[in-house]
């Protein structure tokens, strides 16, 4: 990193900060807590609080069910939104419904359905274990052939691997675009392009990518995706998932869940499950609208800021990281555990220790540095650059610095939590 790794460079950096300014607009209650675990939960907006106290006084209080005529429609106006501002996708081909997961079976239930002349769906073996499992259930249900990709632990999945296992039976390919345990970004473009030329759909999980990293849904022919809202996004703990189709695949899926929102004139009580030929489709019953409704505010942070600067501040700081780390780490055991190169980085960063988890444990209670564990040893670092800033970023790993030279981890527990 120009500058060098002194505080000093630190300073210089948070300075010059375009993004400083959206660090006051959050709610941060202890001034001594560094929080790097912005890929896993985001902050809450300063503004969150007032606007769900509006929509429960003024919304659910004096409104009561005469609000839906404007809540109705949240889960689409929102979905558009995303669709500009964070993942390159058109007008009605984002809607935001459910979680994750559910969205995920969903999606892979009617690519499934869409093509019954083939009989194989590719995953990374490294994925999410969400949607490993829900992939696992599709398989067995349907007697479909489901192969786990070989992937590298920090490098992520290569694409020479996924394009020796695409053949003409492939009908589905599942992938997170960023890895949520080494942060390894992958080629959406490259990606799609085997994926068509195999006669396969690919599936994104975008979670830990949406809000971090500028994603190009319709420019790569993008024909599925899904993902949270609540990581850099900042929607919220349990925040309501999004889900894209494109457009000129709408009304040819049918989704396996067929619910009233997704019906044409809902009102109208029919008899008989007729989808609307749109995006809302994939609805599939009444949001939890506090939850949706707290996306707002949170959604609109990353609109005024811009993906591309939000990008740019995360290569800074996730560089910030892994100098510091070669600089300091390295001689405690440390090694990294992401690759090497910024570019094919999501936010966050993963260091490989043997006692990550004691570690991860120590850091939060005695030096009052938050970030996360993953098995089998990785400690996940995660600036989120609309509220970390560079400073911050050095003061934690000179204190991860401290505590691992003292050896104050080793009094911890070995056993994991229910919760790392």
């Amino acid at each position: 990193m120009n500058g060098g790794t002194t505080r000093e460079a630190a300073e210089r950096l948070d300075a010059d900060d375009p993004l400083a300014a959206f660090r006051g607009r959050f709610v941060a209650t202890d001034p001594e807590l560094i929080y790097l675990d912005g890929n896993s939960l985001g902050r809450l907006p300063a503004a969150t609080p007032e606007l769900l106290r509006g929509v429960v006084e003024q919304g659910w209080g004096d409104g009561l069910v005469r609000s839906w005529e404007s809540w109705i429609d949240w889960g689409s106006r929102l979905g558009d939104r995303l669709a500009e501002h964070v993942l390159g996708a058109r007008p009605g081909e984002v809607v935001i419904s459910d979680s994750t997961s559910v969205n995920l079976f969903k999606l892979a239930a009617a690519a499934l359905d869409a093509a019954p002349d083939r009989g194989t769906v590719l995953m990374d073996a490294e994925d999410f274990p969400t949607n490993r499992y829900v992939l696992q259930g599709l398989a067995e249900q349907r007697g479909l052939r489901l192969r786990r990709l070989r992937s590298d632990l920090d490098g992520g999945l290569s694409l020479d691997v996924l394009r020796s296992a695409l053949d003409g039976d492939v009908a589905l390919v599942v992938l997170s675009l960023v890895s949520y345990r080494s942060g390894a970004l992958l080629d959406m473009a490259a990606v799609n392009e085997l994926a068509r030329a195999a006669g396969a759909r690919v599936l994104w999980d975008l979670s830990h990518a949406a809000g971090a990293v500028p994603v190009e849904l319709a420019a790569t022919g993008a024909d599925l995706a899904a993902g949270c809202t609540y990581k850099y996004l900042n929607g919220g703990p349990g925040s309501p998932a999004f889900l894209y189709v494109r457009r000129e695949l709408q009304a040819a899926l049918r989704q396996p869940i067929w619910g009233w929102y997704g019906q044409r004139d809902m009102f109208h009580m029919g008899p008989d499950y007729d989808p609307v030929p749109s995006i809302e489709r994939f609805l599939v019953s009444t949001p939890p609208l506090l939850s949706l409704a707290a996306i707002d505010p949170a959604l609109a942070l990353v609109e005024e800021a811009g993906v591309e600067r939000i990008r740019a501040k995360g290569l800074l700081l996730g560089q910030l990281v892994t100098d510091l780390a070669e600089e300091w780490l390295t001689p405690l055991g440390f090694r990294p555990a992401s690759p090497a190169r910024p570019e094919q980085r999501g936010s966050h960063v993963s260091l490989h220790h043997p006692d990550a988890w004691r570690i991860c444990q120590t850091l939060a209670s005695d030096a009052r540095v938050v970030c996360d564990y993953r098995v089998p040893d990785r400690l996940r670092i995660g600036p989120s650059p609309l509220y970390t800033g560079f400073t911050e970023v050095w003061d934690a790993v000179h204190r991860l610095r401290e505590v691992v030279a003292r050896g104050a981890h080793l009094s911890r527990p070995a056993e994991l939590a229910r919760v790392t």
